[in-house]
């Protein structure tokens, strides 16, 4: 039998496994499910969300990765992020005190931003590790008449994208590979403009979800992580029952990661994507949202339509539509399996 490939598991292989461990406590409003970012819990007055997720491509700033994308997951949800445990494992022989030093301040400032407290975790040198590895375990709450889920999309609604892609891919890149991207023809100035996209704009996704929440009723929120936006939109289809149709002239391709993408043979519309929000709100209400979106100072983009399911996934090009491509594993990990 072949070994897995590097990245998230299969769909099919993920969704069977889950299906066998399907929770019988009432309390479980939304649990495991492809597509769905985090689990809901039923805490009487309100909802407790919970989201467990690791930074394993990244070593620059993990810690600050690690608080942003777990956050991320409790926005989608309409939630606010409170509470932050970590589980640090660094490589043995690769660690100090001083990087560590380093890691715990940038949790401490991510976690100072957005008003989380980091109450708890787990932190040792591991054996066998290549790089530190972060994973993160966010809590969170929503009134239970605010919750949003990925799987909340309907046909009709208009498909908005904020910032653009691959925003998080294209900060990786820069910051692992930077002297490599200039070897490969990227300019200088592009190089240092997406290892800053950490923070200009940003990989949070708190901002722009809590504008749009607070200006429509939101149908689904979908954070594009590993896969890019190509695996979002599959992932938001198959948690919503619908189909989708995208159109590819209007994704909102940031320049510095078509540029990186294109010096290492990537496709950024299959490359992480963090720091992006994809959102299916009703057709009434796109106009509003990705208008309040930029007055917050976020850029916001219609991408497509939701459609019924039998229509399937896909991406209009020129006017010809074909299936949504994927992807899968995330196109940069290629980058790091090279080396």
């Amino acid at each position: 039998m072949p070994a897995l490939p590097v990245g998230k598991l299969p769909p099919h292989l993920l969704a069977r496994l889950l299906g066998r461990h399907a929770p019988a406590d009432p309390r479980v409003i939304v649990g495991p499910r492809v597509g769905e970012d985090a689990a809901v819990l039923d805490m009487g007055d309100r909802y407790l969300v919970a989201t467990a997720d690791p930074i394993t491509f990244a070593t620059d700033e993990a810690g600050w990765y690690a608080l942003h994308v777990n956050a991320n997951d409790l926005a989608v949800r309409g939630a606010r992020p409170l509470w932050f445990l970590a589980t640090v494992l660094l490589p043995e022989g690769g660690a100090s005190e001083a990087g560590v030093e380093r890691l715990f301040a940038d949790v401490g400032l991510a976690c100072a931003e957005l008003g989380v407290a980091l109450v708890g975790g787990h932190t040792e040198v591991t054996a066998g590790l290549p790089r530190a590895i972060v994973s993160g375990c966010m809590l969170g709450e929503v009134e239970k008449d605010r919750l949003v889920t990925t799987g909340g999309a309907k046909p009709g609604d208009t498909l908005l994208l904020t910032k653009g892609v691959p925003l998080e891919g294209a900060a990786i890149i820069a910051r692992e590979r930077g002297p490599e991207s200039e070897r490969r023809g990227v300019p200088a100035d592009v190089v240092k403009a997406a290892r800053d996209f950490l923070r200009r704009p940003g990989i949070s996704v708190v901002p722009e979800a809590r504008v749009a929440c607070a200006v429509a009723r939101v149908h689904a929120m979908h954070d594009p992580t590993e896969g890019g936006v190509a695996t979002a939109c599959w992932e938001l289809a198959q948690a919503a029952d619908v189909g989708l149709r995208v159109d590819r002239e209007r994704i909102p391709v940031l320049r510095e990661g078509r540029a990186l993408c294109r010096a290492f043979g990537l496709d950024p519309l299959g490359t992480i994507a963090s720091g992006s929000l994809l959102l299916a709100v009703e057709s009434a209400d796109a106009d509003a949202v990705a208008a309040a979106c930029r007055r917050a100072g976020i850029e916001c983009a219609a991408i497509g339509r939701v459609t019924e399911p039998a229509q399937g996934v896909s991406l209009v090009t020129g006017g010809h539509a074909r299936p949504m491509p994927t992807f899968p594993q995330d196109e940069i990990t290629r980058i790091f399996s090279e080396g």
